[in-house]
């Protein structure tokens, strides 16, 4: 049988980002990095005369690993204040709930 403090602890909601959101940032991460890679392939092969397949390849997987670099860590930085933001409604929901008398 579960104590009263074992079943309010288990019916609060969790303050971790939504499933859709985290599969939105990893579809914004995975976008970037297409996108980086295509832009700095193009760019290296327009630029270069001749063969430069390698060289094109090598800058548009660079340009991929830094696209997706950076909008990793934006996504990253939004999903950790969705969860502080969660956190600070779920504990402001509690304190108005039960609120502490003053002595």
């Amino acid at each position: 049988m579960k104590s009263p403090n074992e079943n309010q602890l288990s019916s609060l909601k969790s303050a971790a980002p939504s499933r859709s959101a985290r599969m939105l940032s990893f579809l914004a991460i995975l976008i970037s990095g297409t996108c980086g890679g295509l832009v700095g392939y193009t760019v290296t092969a327009l630029q270069c005369s001749g063969d430069c397949v390698t060289l094109s390849g090598t800058i548009g997987l660079a340009g991929a690993g830094l696209a997706a670099g950076g909008v990793g860590i934006v996504c990253v930085l939004t999903l950790r204040a969705m969860a502080e933001w969660k956190t600070k409604e779920h504990q402001k929901s509690i304190r108005d709930r039960y609120p502490i008398e003053e002595t």
